[in-house]
């Protein structure tokens, strides 16, 4: 497990140790459209050195997805790698702009019930993070303390249509209300491997029906 939540450049390193180390597995499924997320290591707002990842909430206004818990992330265009898709995402929700250095590694593409494949890629933002949100793409912006993420109390399964594939999701004090799967599924992902270093898969956990459209 990681030593500390304390955002410094030993965590930053064993982070990316983590994910090196884990042997990411890419869905080759041509029929799935390709998308991919940032999980993104900032600093708390209400802990000054502490680690924490951002997470969204979308806006009722929007088409897909809306009102939702999400990472920032959207669909890879023609022409872009997955880490391009990632990092102009970030730019276009939260107004970050990183380049390539500041990419720690990546978890595995998660399928959906919406015939996505999802790319996660984990980015240190560290403590000069000056965010912008886009109105038209996000609600709201939180930072979901490591002491949250390495909480005994996730995940949490809730039955799924089918037997052997529960609905994964989370309950973060920051939040005050359960986040589900896929967002849920790649953030428990991002604990497990990151960090408490181990080989967790997550893609067998479902999504509930409102996440399907």
């Amino acid at each position: 497990m990681i030593s500390s939540h304390v955002l410094n450049h030993q965590l930053k390193q064993e982070i990316r140790v983590r994910l090196k180390e884990f042997d990411y597995q890419v869905i080759e499924d041509k029929s799935l459209r390709h998308a991919a997320v940032v999980l993104a290591v900032v600093e708390r707002d209400d802990k000054p050195r502490h680690a924490a990842i951002l997470l969204t909430r979308r806006p009722k206004t929007i088409g897909r997805h809306s009102g939702q818990f999400a990472l920032p992330g959207g669909k890879v265009d023609s022409g872009e790698t997955t880490i391009q898709a990632a990092l102009r995402e970030l730019h276009e929700e939260l107004g970050v702009k990183v380049d390539s250095e500041q990419v720690l590694g990546r978890l595995d593409d998660y399928p959906t019930r919406s015939q996505f494949r999802i790319s996660p890629i984990v980015v240190w933002l560290g403590s000069n993070c000056i965010l912008a949100p886009c109105p038209d793409e996000v609600a709201l912006v939180f930072r979901i303390p490591f002491e949250e993420l390495d909480s005994e109390a996730i995940p949490i399964f809730e039955p799924g249509i089918e037997p052997d594939r529960p609905i994964l999701c989370s309950q973060f004090p920051t939040l005050g209300r359960r986040m589900y799967s896929p967002t849920a599924s790649i953030i428990y992902q991002f604990r497990e491997v990151a960090i408490r270093g181990k080989s967790t898969r997550v893609f067998q956990y479902d999504q509930p029906r409102f996440a399907w459209k």
